[in-house]
């Protein structure tokens, strides 16, 4: 089984900057796509980044030139760095991967636990 841990989240003013990383773990033969998504409260989860395997980026256009996804395919983890923050990007950040387990031919999604960021003065 696939494990996501999340790490980064926390309290920041408006305009600061925060950087989640995300470590999987698991007996894994391959990582297609890693993202991020996130859910403030009252509201549905939503995209907020993903990267594949040869390094495509998709962001929402909710976070276009503030936010930026990167990943490392030998240490299985993917970082979300955010800039110019605004309370809006107030949420619990949901890290994803979709992975194919050793000895398994089909891939599957993963989720973490979740980090919150507050974005608050």
């Amino acid at each position: 089984q696939v494990q996501l841990v999340e790490s980064g989240g926390g309290l920041v003013q408006p305009g600061g900057s925060l950087r989640l990383s995300c470590a999987a773990s698991g007996s894994i033969f391959s990582i297609n796509t890693m993202g991020w998504y996130r859910q403030a409260p009252g509201k549905q989860r939503e995209l907020v980044a993903t990267i594949t395997n040869d390094n495509i980026i998709n962001l929402s256009d909710s976070v276009k030139g503030r936010f930026t996804v990167s990943r490392d395919n030998a240490k299985n983890t993917v970082d979300l760095q955010m800039n110019s923050l605004k309370p809006e990007d107030t949420a619990v950040y949901y890290c994803n991967a979709v992975a194919r387990l050793r000895f398994m031919g089909s891939l599957r999604p993963y989720w973490g636990q979740g980090t919150q960021v507050t974005v608050s003065s």
